[in-house]
């Protein structure tokens, strides 16, 4: 594509020589995937100045440079106010706008984002439809899997994705949707269909300033479903009524609204709950008929999810009888109230609870059919929200007849203080401190005993630990599984 072509896309940009001819095989703003034919994107980034590497993206082939000031550079510089915001819009351009003709959802919330897209990458495969999911867990094409750094990836590699997606036969796009990115604009370009909200609870104050702040961030995405209407492309807002914060809101977007609880009067709600230890039951009732759901998720929280899940499915045209079908056929989501050999007579489960709120109710919910001792290992993340971590560790004593405080991902934090934040202000002596989180997992399912239950929370699916500035193999499942098979030969 010419570059005049993409540029087409920018109101305003300043060149001091012409560019009529040059031509544009791909955008980067990663000055080492460059390649002879692209535009190199300069984006000035929390700890890296794209500026600073064009001198290596000319080098490697670039035919011209968008940055946000003049440059000693042998190819065309186009220059522009923001080039965080450029980039957006011109790789929206470049790919052709995907998502103006593939179906979006974006999930957000601080739980449950994971557990509900893949809840309706189920119920849409169910329909055979394909799906493309982007995540925290992975990025995944059909049934393809790929690896992403982040919840939400930044917008090139969104419109670069979507377009992909739509070259290989994709009816529904799902993505999570991070406060970050909504607040860095990473979704610029975005055309969402349907926006489901899950809950708010404290989480990243590392980042956003207060909860208002926090939850101004994740408003944005029904805001960004815009103001106008249109009856072949009708838009959505899925909200949990029985969240305070859905009446922020739905004051935010213009959009139909879909509300989905247990507690209060909703559109899609959740009667006749039964929670079992290895089921979950409940009548669904929505605008379009009533239906008995049977799962094999567990706990109150995984009935909020499969409510946030059909109603979208159903704002989407999905029946009740698929949507019920897929519900049950589902086994669980990598990481999320997962077993870990249930062959045991004690239960080891490992879960990705990492805020108050989301430990809380994964305890609550083992709490509920526990029949002895609840054993619980748990950390906090270095260089994160420091005000959770009395929190969780609160919680967890609350719950639990014995913690084990460890380490979570440190990164360049000393663990030591991490765990005095923890620990500073516990009144009661039911906990110790294993920093080693490896040892933790180990001691807690030696002390396990017929009818107990070990928690490992905080990490989930992780298959890494991140000390200091570099990231090391670590999984909970596996390090269980480890300390399970080194029980049984003691």
């Amino acid at each position: 594509m010419r570059l005049s072509e993409i540029l087409a896309a920018l109101p305003f940009y300043e060149s001091a020589v012409a560019f009529d001819s040059v031509e544009i095989s791909n955008i980067e703003v990663d000055s080492r995937r460059v390649t002879r034919g692209s535009l190199f994107v300069c984006i000035n980034g929390f700890t890296l100045d794209g500026h600073d590497f064009v001198d290596q993206a000319v080098e490697n082939g670039a035919s011209a440079i968008l940055a946000e000031r003049k440059l000693d550079v042998p190819v065309p510089t186009i220059i522009v106010a923001d080039s965080s915001r450029a980039i957006a819009m011109i790789a929206a351009k470049f790919y052709d706008y995907p998502t103006a003709s593939l179906p979006l959802i974006g999930v957000t919330g601080t739980n449950g984002k994971t557990t509900i897209s893949y809840l309706l990458e189920s119920i849409f495969n169910e329909y055979e439809l394909k799906t493309g999911v982007i995540g925290t867990i992975q990025m995944k094409i059909g049934q393809d899997a790929f690896p992403v750094n982040n919840t939400t990836p930044d917008a090139l590699f969104l419109q670069r994705t979507f377009r992909e997606m739509i070259e290989k036969d994709v009816d529904k796009a799902i993505m999570e949707v991070s406060s970050h990115a909504l607040d860095m604009g990473r979704v610029y370009g975005c055309d969402f269909d349907i926006a489901i909200f899950t809950n708010l609870s404290q989480d990243h104050l590392d980042y956003h300033k207060d909860m208002d702040d926090y939850l101004h961030a994740k408003s944005l995405l029904f805001a960004q479903l815009g103001n106008t209407y249109n009856n072949n492309k009708k838009k959505y807002a899925i909200l949990n009524v029985d969240d305070p914060s859905s009446r922020i809101i739905q004051r935010s977007t213009a959009q139909h609204i879909v509300s989905y609880g247990c507690e209060n009067s909703a559109q899609v709600m959740a009667t006749n709950i039964k929670l079992e230890v290895n089921r979950t039951s409940f009548t669904m009732e929505t605008p379009v008929g009533s239906i008995e759901i049977s799962s094999r998720l567990i706990g109150k929280f995984n009935v909020y999810n499969m409510l946030a899940a059909s109603a979208a499915a159903i704002s989407a045209g999905i029946p009740l009888v698929t949507i019920k079908n897929a519900l049950k056929r589902i086994g669980g989501v990598r990481g999320r109230f997962e077993p870990v050999d249930g062959s045991k007579p004690y239960a080891v489960i490992v879960d990705y609870a990492h805020t108050p709120d989301s430990l809380e109710n994964v305890l609550q919910t083992i709490k509920g059919f526990a029949e002895r001792k609840v054993y619980v290992v748990v950390g906090c993340g270095g260089d994160r929200d420091r005000t959770k971590r009395p929190l969780m560790a609160g919680i967890a004593m609350q719950y639990a007849d014995h913690v084990i405080f460890t380490s979570d991902n440190p990164r360049t934090e000393d663990p030591t203080l991490i765990l005095e934040d923890m620990t500073g202000e516990l009144q009661e002596n039911h906990y110790e401190v294993i920093e080693g989180r490896r040892d933790a997992i180990f001691h807690a399912v030696s002390l396990a005993e017929k009818d107990d239950i070990v928690l490992i929370a905080g990490k989930g699916h992780e298959t890494y630990q991140e000390i200091g500035h570099h990231r090391y193999d670590f999984d909970d499942r596996e390090v269980a599984r480890e300390a399970i098979k080194a029980k049984e030969q003691s």
